[in-house]
């Protein structure tokens, strides 16, 4: 049956409907008919194309069926049902004015050949059929490969910071005038000037121009890159995505060369080498988490390394930069490791270390510290210790509240491996702790009232769960963690904790910021160059050392 026979059999049907008084049967089988013969032209296999207009021919028979029931006037359309007819005529009526519903976005049929026949927002003329189209928002790029462009208006600043830069006979600018490009135009710590420059001057000619700044810096959008990520580029070799110790030695002798707190470093190259070695040494211990020697950009970024080099670049004193540049601080280590390297081979063993802090420590720790359990050496002589070796000992020692000494700590202690701490294993260590106590002739503490002790400060989520061990994550939230360590294994500071009320002694700080390590290092120093003072003057010095503005070196 084709869509004419339908239109026939709906225009007879209303015809009937208008001439004829229904009986009460008659509307019910014509009802019935209708949908008889309507399934039966919707099973044909071409009326697939007309299934939108089958339905609203539906919808209209069935209101011309219900008005004959009622007994209401028909408004039958014409003799012959078509589907502009349809839409013009009946959907009105359907619906109050202004009343009619959207239709969901889901609802357009998915049919491609339907699709293609819509050449207009409805091709019936009724609200019904007005799907609006989806307006798409376009969204700007938000990732650059080679970092953000910088705009045009960021440009023009640069360029006229630049231009009475630039502007000079040699058309541009050498290695020791570059200083004022780094700080004015790029913002840099100035003893940046020399790796920046040599970054540029891939050629060796000794001179940046305008334009070849111009296409390092601006044209390879440097300049919309954050500071760490500017330093990054700068200190890192071509092709790698890490920085190793070797690519911050630039920064350290742009330092030593510039810095007026270093200046009395001049004439002992030997010791410059020495303070470049240590401020390294300090800025991988603190910023590699992974301990692997390569520093990348997100650590980099996640540490206070940025804030220090801009703090060194301001500070006259450098002293006053606690954060790895202090030269105090550098004495400090220094001076201790060259006190335990009684032969001055710059290395130590497990006999020298024993010495340190009047044989603080127990046998077993340093026994776990030898077998490189917490790092592995990079001395090339077995079973000693190098300088970068002590540097990462001494900082873990004195300190032991910092993230990374804990992790040092905690991997001497886990026997196992296993990443948890037990009573047994606490016990191991705190034995031979009984027995240096019973040499000396002091009051032994049981292993179980320690036990007790450590449980109450740590607070352990595990020992809470009745399962007996201790997480390097219980250690890491907990202030008093470096106490726990002390009275594992050093017994000086085992004596010095149970004396003292160790809450006092933080509420007794003048200032809160300063960590374990420069509250030892400012002791350390103090009593160094008293030292250093007492022997000029056995000497018959003319001249006594004061301050840290002349080395004793």
């Amino acid at each position: 049956m084709d869509i004419n026979e339908v239109d026939g059999v709906a225009s007879s049907e209303a015809e009937l409907l208008n001439h004829q008084q229904p009986s009460p049967l008659e509307p019910i089988m014509t009802s019935q008919l209708f949908e008889e013969l309507f399934e039966q032209w919707l099973s044909l296999p071409e009326t697939g194309q007309l299934a939108i207009f089958a339905v609203l021919m539906q919808v209209q028979v069935r209101f011309l069926i219900d008005d004959a029931k009622t007994g209401a006037p028909v408004n039958a359309p014409g003799s012959s049902f078509n589907v502009h007819a349809a839409g013009s005529n009946s959907l009105p009526s359907m619906f109050p004015a202004g009343s009619a519903p959207p239709l969901s976005p889901r609802s357009a049929p998915s049919s491609p050949r339907i699709s293609k026949q819509r050449t207009s927002p409805s091709s019936l003329g009724s609200p019904l059929n007005l799907v609006p189209e989806r307006v798409l928002k376009v969204i700007p790029q938000f990732y650059f490969q080679n970092g953000r462009p910088p705009t045009n208006e960021l440009k023009e600043q640069y360029f006229s910071r630049m231009n009475h830069l630039f502007d000079n006979p040699l058309g541009g600018l050498q290695i020791d005038e570059f200083t004022s490009v780094t700080k004015e135009v790029c913002g840099l710590p100035s003893f940046f000037s020399s790796a920046l420059f040599r970054k540029i001057d891939i050629d060796c000619t000794g001179i940046v121009t305008r334009d070849e700044f111009t296409r390092y810096w601006i044209d390879g959008n440097m300049l919309t890159m954050d500071t760490a990520t500017q330093i990054y580029n700068i200190l890192k070799q071509p092709g790698y995505e890490y920085l190793t110790q070797v690519d911050f030695k630039p920064m350290l002798r742009g330092l030593l060369a510039t810095h007026p707190g270093l200046d009395f470093l001049h004439s002992s190259p030997e010791f410059q080498e020495r303070y470049a070695e240590t401020v390294i040494y300090r800025i991988f211990y603190y910023n590699n988490i992974s301990g692997n020697g390569r520093l990348t950009l997100r650590e980099l970024k996640r540490g206070n390394l940025i804030a220090a080099m801009q703090h060194v670049d301001k500070e006259e004193d450098i002293n006053k930069v606690l954060r790895y540049f202090s030269y105090e601080h550098f004495y400090v280590i220094y001076c201790k490791f060259w006190e335990l390297d009684t032969d001055r081979d710059c290395l130590i063993d497990k006999e020298n270390l024993s010495n340190y802090g009047s044989h603080a420590l127990t046998c077993r720790i340093i026994d776990r510290i030898y077998s490189q359990v917490p790092r592995k050496f990079t001395s090339k002589a077995e079973g000693k210790m190098s300088y970068e070796d002590f540097v990462y000992f001494i900082l873990s020692e004195e300190d032991k509240s910092s993230e990374p000494s804990i992790d040092y700590w905690f991997k001497c202690i886990d026997l196992d491996g296993n990443g948890v701490l037990t009573p047994n294993e606490l016990q191991f260590f705190y034995e031979e702790q009984l027995h240096r106590m019973g040499c000396l002739s002091q009051d032994r503490v049981s292993f179980e009232d320690i036990l007790c002790q450590i449980i109450d400060m740590i607070a352990p989520e595990v020992f809470l769960q009745n399962e007996g061990c201790i997480t390097l994550r219980d250690l890491k939230r907990c202030k008093l963690s470096g106490y726990v360590f002390n009275i594992l294994f050093n017994l000086s500071k085992f004596f010095a904790f149970e004396s003292r009320d160790p809450f006092l002694i933080r509420q007794q700080r003048e200032d809160p910021s300063l960590t374990e390590w420069d509250l030892f290092a400012h002791r350390e120093y103090m009593k160094l160059s008293m030292e250093e003072d007492v022997e000029d003057v056995s000497n018959g010095s003319a001249e006594v050392w004061e301050g840290s503005h002349e080395a004793p070196f």
